[in-house]
């Protein structure tokens, strides 16, 4: 369990740092101000562009430490700059590798219960499967969106951006 989760919470953790790199680039370069792309969202009704950064982190922050039955950080949930976006992934990044790998490995039928929504309603299923079909999902989900977003604001990224962030060429 630990070599299918926490490589993957990590690289995809760095290539959402690397798009903040990308998108701080743009607005300089475009003169803007970059809280402008903080806000950005593709719909009315959706999360804005740092909403899709923090639950990047929580995901994967949640995910490893339900496994691994370790507390996971509080974070306040404050941060309303690229830097203070960078700092919270490398804040989820050094709690990820802070969890040694025993502490996952063998959590494949553990039961792991925990809260979908707001409202307090919980689900539970085997850790395997809330890897693979919950964990995962919603946090590819959340960095997809920060791309998309990012993106459609005329931020020059593109699939290799998303795959491998700064460790192109690598």
């Amino acid at each position: 369990m630990s070599s299918a989760s926490t490589p993957i919470f990590k690289s995809m953790l760095s290539n959402l740092d690397y798009f903040l790199v990308k998108a701080a680039a743009h607005a300089e370069a475009k003169k803007f101000d970059p809280a402008n792309l903080l806000s950005a969202r593709l719909a009315p009704d959706m999360l804005p562009f740092t909403r899709q950064v923090l639950i990047a982190c929580d995901a994967s922050k949640f995910g490893i430490s339900r496994l691994a039955s370790v507390d996971a950080p509080k974070f306040d949930d404050t941060e309303s700059t690229i830097e203070q976006l960078r700092e919270r992934i490398a804040k989820t990044i050094a709690f990820i590798d802070s969890v040694a790998a025993d502490k996952l490995d063998g959590t494949e039928d553990k039961d792991i219960t925990f809260p979908v929504g707001r409202d307090g309603t919980t689900r539970t299923m085997k850790g395997e499967a809330y890897l693979k079909h919950w964990v995962l999902p919603n946090m590819f989900f959340h960095v997809t969106t920060a791309y998309a977003l990012l993106r459609h604001n005329g931020v020059e990224l593109g699939k290799t951006d998303y795959l491998l962030g700064a460790r192109q060429g690598a």
